[in-house]
């Protein structure tokens, strides 16, 4: 999927997070950086452009960045400038470096207090800089803010949670077990990047990580309005390509395992089953929504959900998944 690209796999994958550096001294730094990381999304792009710049403040207070990654589907710069008009800068990358070195520019390039980090084939609704500007000037302890959000019609939970805004009680632990916010939604201080790091270890997977880790640090504030949208179906995605190849499982797997650091230690095992469990009816759900076009990666799934978790609920599923598509190998899974 990639173009070729000389850049190792040690390279694009960094082991530990990545530093991110402080702004110079000397710059003045906005309220806001939004930081839009691309590659191969085009078709997405001119939306996403334009709800930032509807409810965008003037540059001295947001700074709107597209990075790059030497997309191959067009003329990216081009219709930054076309929808931009001198607002959106442009960045691309010197070559490919995968979607964690592109993160790592984004937040390098970032000028602001806060970083929204909206990919290319996300959207935000009317209202979004507002709210988490709400939030964090009443919760001014919280180390990031995040809204509820509207996503594809998937095999996904909604990110419901609380009613009323505030600080969301147990983020870590109730995070660690379920991931419960989107990149689209949620907003970080850049001071906790650079107190944390960026993103590391995993290609699918590692906002669960991000956000548990940042949970483990600072409180997490929280809005149940509903204004961000995070597109999961799209085909060229990182998400869809680990599903299709089941790298999403080992990817995973692997988060889990490291956000067991952020728990207290009475609490990891029964976190680490309940992601387990969460994530093994994920895959076997996933498993018979492919079963209609992609039998191979199917399989892929349901060994995946195996891998996980051997709890019978999840032979139950499978089972009951195996009978259906039996019987109408064309039923599509009925996904609420």
């Amino acid at each position: 999927m990639f173009p070729e690209d000389p850049i190792s796999d040690f390279e694009r994958i960094p082991r530990t997070p990545p530093m991110i550096a402080p702004v110079p001294s000397h710059v003045k730094m906005p309220l806001w950086s939004v930081m839009i990381p691309v590659y191969n999304c085009l078709g997405y792009l001119e939306e996403t452009l334009e709800c930032i710049l509807a409810q965008a403040p003037g540059p001295e207070a947001m700074q709107i960045v597209v990075v790059d990654d030497c997309s191959t589907d067009g003329d990216v710069r081009a219709l930054v400038q076309r929808i931009g008009r001198n607002r959106v800068d442009y960045y691309r990358q010197p070559r490919n470096v995968g979607s964690l070195r592109n993160f790592e520019t984004c937040l390098n390039r970032s000028l602001g207090q806060w970083v929204h980090m909206l990919h290319g084939d996300d959207r935000v609704l009317p209202g979004f800089y507002a709210e988490v500007e709400q939030l964090f000037a009443v919760y001014s302890e919280a180390g990031a803010a995040f809204t509820n959000l509207f996503h594809d019609q998937t095999v996904l939970d909604s990110a419901i949670m609380e009613t009323e805004s505030g600080l969301v009680k147990d983020f870590l632990v109730r995070n660690a077990q379920k991931l419960i916010v989107q990149p689209p939604a949620m907003v970080v201080k850049r001071a906790v990047y650079e107190q944390l790091g960026g993103f590391f270890a995993v290609h699918y997977g590692e906002d669960w990580e991000m956000w548990t880790r940042i949970a483990a640090h600072f409180p997490i504030a929280y809005s149940p309005k509903r204004l961000a949208h995070y597109r999961y179906m799209n085909a060229d995605s990182i998400t869809q390509n680990s599903i299709i190849s089941g790298q999403n499982v080992h990817d995973i797997i692997k988060v889990i395992d490291i956000m067991q650091q952020y728990l207290p230690v009475r609490q990891r095992q029964k976190a680490k089953s309940a992601a387990r469990l969460e994530y093994a009816t994920y895959c076997a759900n996933m498993a018979y929504h492919l079963s209609h076009a992609n039998f191979k990666s199917a399989l892929l799934q349901a060994k995946g959900a195996l891998q996980l978790s051997k709890d019978p609920k999840v032979y139950l599923l499978l089972l009951k998944y195996a009978i259906k598509y039996a019987v109408n190998p064309k039923t599509w899974l009925s996904i609420v």
